[in-house]
């Protein structure tokens, strides 16, 4: 999981964003959405015998096999897990591609910080390997942050906290500047390249970033090989590109001939940027003065945290082999399913398979359920089941250096995608626990509910959905289970941030301290993430099942109704933010209005497919209708991402979601009316309102062009 994120414990700790729906709970309805009564029968039989399919046995041979070595992508190791997977899909009977590309993807030679000072000292920067687990006694891959600049940076420490805007405006306050400083930040609440991109940004030489035991290590548990959590010498590696993809080929795929920028010419870090551990930020810390912290600025190491700048200096010096091998192959591995009746409609299920170190729950957890998913669905189809629509099981290279090889794919398979494309499921980190978390676009959450209540929990305490309900406290019948919002952050933002391609993601959470370190082992896996490897299955049975469920649908199943209602809360924050500038409020009411009538048009939808699937309307044994409607429902959410993308980040075209701009991690909801109310005037304001507006008019069309197509009684 590269960027933490809509991490499971984020969803299911989120309990204020709990869903409010009309339906009550009940038992297994015997109906489904986009089904016929029959068909639905049909279907839930189907959905059962993929659910039997994934073996825990088996995920634990995955897991063991492709976690056995850290595989940083562009290494030798990473090309192995490519092999394994695409040795392993061959042999399921799914037809298989090799997707390659070139990008920039500059490794680091050598890092070195020394202290300097009353007591010189060059810092020992590597994770200590544990005799136990021998993958920690193999080689590791240098503590620099990917991306982060090359060459020297000197001076004074400054502590930032956690490098926060907010941070670094407390700091203003006391009169104390990072120019020509090297600063330490905290990891947490900000994804790590924002925290580069400010300290640069204000003229530091040089950013080390270290996790605070109070966020993830003793602090919080038992550390590993003991317990869970970050060892006090354990450090997270990490990107620090704000960007998607290549760097050198922005919004279009990396393939041969394609032109490419010079690495001087792009927003790439230019300073050293060095992930340290908390025993090492100790060492630095003991020697800061200056002023003294603001009061909450105080982490969980055993000394009185000081501001400075210095006394202490600080001298950091990163080389890396960009001018001799900065460009390398990254490797994307497709497994394809072909549909029997809709071959050219593709339903995608994905995770990366690049890892900062062994990487056994970040993300091999991820490959293991789709790989599992792959198999129960492969068995399926040589048993004569197979799916009508294409499905194909994605693993992703160099998401961890910026979404690069999921993103290289989107751009360089953007008409299919385009055209085709009916969803994309991702799979990051979806099993380190055992408390599930779930999100994704609010038109595809009723289907992942709905499939969670066919799954068994693997501790006997009920379905998926139960556990689900008890664990966030949702219990009220009105109630859903929070979800969380598709902002950014892993390989899901090129299908839905970019194109507007609907998608969900789930997993299994739980204590954990490993995160983008040398600990992120078989064995650590083995002894406190899943013992048994029972959580790899289960996320791959839900995969299993929402496959089929989307690629067997007659009439595709999403739920604009409730995507509607969800989009009704984000209009109050736009209200407050134009009262708190003084504008007028007023302006939201076309955006209202369009939100408004997108409900209609669901609700009206919803009840024309519903009969017509059940024979009340003739059209239900026309094929073409469905066709039709089908063609209609996925211009939806497409029409809700504008070409021309945010102003921000081009990149980004979904005017629904993406993180935020100077956060990174948190998702904002109406980017581009909410960066405008931040940044902009009134007036590109309310033009940034009328836009969506307009554009939520457009996807009420094509629900319309939906019932339309369902209504029609067909000539005789």
């Amino acid at each position: 999981m590269s960027v933490f994120r809509t991490t499971v414990l984020a969803m299911t700790t989120a309990l204020a964003l709990a869903t409010r729906l009309p339906s009550t709970l009940s038992a297994q309805p015997t109906t489904m959405p986009g089904y016929s009564p029959s068909a639905a029968a049909i279907q839930r039989r189907l959905e059962q015998a993929a659910i039997q399919g994934p073996q825990a046995m088996r995920a634990r041979s995955h897991s063991a096999a492709l976690s056995k070595e850290p595989h940083v992508a562009g290494t030798p190791a990473q090309k192995r897990t490519a092999d394994y997977v695409i040795g392993q899909m061959k042999a399921m009977g799914l037809e298989t591609e090799l997707r390659t590309y070139d990008v920039y993807l500059p490794h680091a030679t050598g890092v070195k910080i020394t202290r300097l000072g009353r007591d010189t000292a060059v810092l020992d920067l590597q994770e200590p390997g544990i005799p136990s687990d021998l993958a920690t006694m193999l080689p590791q891959y240098l503590p620099v942050n990917g991306y982060g600049g090359a060459g020297v940076g000197e001076g004074e420490l400054v502590f930032v906290n956690y490098g926060l805007i907010e941070d670094y405006a407390t700091l203003d306050s006391m009169r104390v500047s990072v120019k020509g400083k090297v600063v330490l930040a905290r990891y947490g609440r900000s994804f790590r390249g924002i925290k580069s991109r400010e300290a640069e940004k204000r003229g530091a030489v040089a950013v080390l970033i270290y996790t605070d035991p109070l966020d993830d290590g003793f602090v919080q548990g038992d550390v590993y090989p003991e317990g869970p959590m970050r060892p006090l010498r354990g450090l997270q590696r990490g990107s620090v590109f704000n960007g998607t993809g290549d760097p050198l080929t922005p919004g279009y795929a990396s393939t041969p001939g394609a032109p490419r920028l010079k690495p001087e010419d792009t927003s790439l870090s230019k300073v050293p940027v060095v992930p340290i551990s908390a025993a090492n930020a100790q060492a630095l810390l003991a020697q800061v003065r200056g002023r003294d912290i603001p009061r909450n600025w105080q982490g969980g190491l055993s000394l009185r945290y000081h501001v400075g700048p210095g006394p202490v200096r600080v001298r950091v010096e990163v080389t890396t082999d960009a001018a001799t091998a900065g460009t390398k192959q990254i490797y994307n591995t497709l497994g394809y399913l072909r549909g029997s009746q809709y071959p050219n409609e593709y339903v995608y299920i994905g995770s990366h398979r690049d890892a900062w170190g062994p990487g056994a729950a970040d993300n091999i957890s991820g490959t293991v359920s789709v790989l599992e998913a792959a198999q129960a669905l492969a068995d399926m189809a040589k048993r004569g089941d197979r799916p009508k629509r294409t499905i194909v099981f994605a693993t992703w290279d160099a998401e961890e250096w910026g979404l690069v090889g999921s993103t290289e794919y989107v751009e360089d398979d953007s008409l299919r995608l385009k055209a085709g494309a009916v969803a994309y499921l991702n799979q990051d980190v979806s099993a380190q626990g055992s408390q599930f978390g779930g999100g994704g676009s609010p038109s595809m959450r009723a289907v992942l509910r709905d499939i969670t209540k066919q799954v068994q929990d693997p501790r006997g305490r009920g379905t998926v959905y139960e556990t689900w309900r008890a664990a966030t406290g949702t219990r009220a019948d009105t109630l859903e289970p929070p979800m969380g919002d598709p902002g950014g952050g892993s390989d899901f933002a090129g299908f839905y941030n970019h194109f507007g391609i609907p998608m969900a993601d789930w997993g299994f959470g739980g204590p954990s301290g490993i995160y983008h370190s040398a600990y992120d082992t078989f064995d650590w896996m083995e002894r406190f993430g899943d013992p048994g490897f029972q959580y790899h299955a289960t996320a791959a049975r839900i995969g299993a099942a929402t496959l089929l469920r989307l690629a067997n649908a007659q009439v595709l199943p999403y739920d604009y109704a409730e995507f509607a209602r969800t989009m009704t809360r984000y209009v109050a924050p736009v209200e407050r933010g134009l009262t708190q500038k003084g504008w007028n409020a007023a302006a939201v009411a076309p955006l209202t209005a369009a939100i408004a009538r997108l409900e209609k048009s669901a609700t009206m939808f919803a009840t024309v497919r519903d009969a017509a699937l059940a024979g009340a309307i003739a059209v239900a044994s026309t094929p073409a209708a469905p066709l039709a409607a089908n063609s209609s429902l996925l211009r939806v959410e497409r029409a809700l991402a504008r070409p021309s993308g945010l102003k921000s980040r081009p990149w980004y075209r979904s005017l629904i979601y993406a993180s935020d701009v100077d956060n990174g991690y948190s998702t904002m909801s109406f980017p581009g009316i909410n960066e405008s109310i931040r940044y902009g005037t009134q007036a590109e304001t309310v033009a940034e309102i009328n836009d969506l507006a307009a554009r939520f008019g457009a996807a009420a069309d094509a629900v319309d062009d939906a019932r339309a197509a369902l209504s029609i009684t067909p000539k005789r």
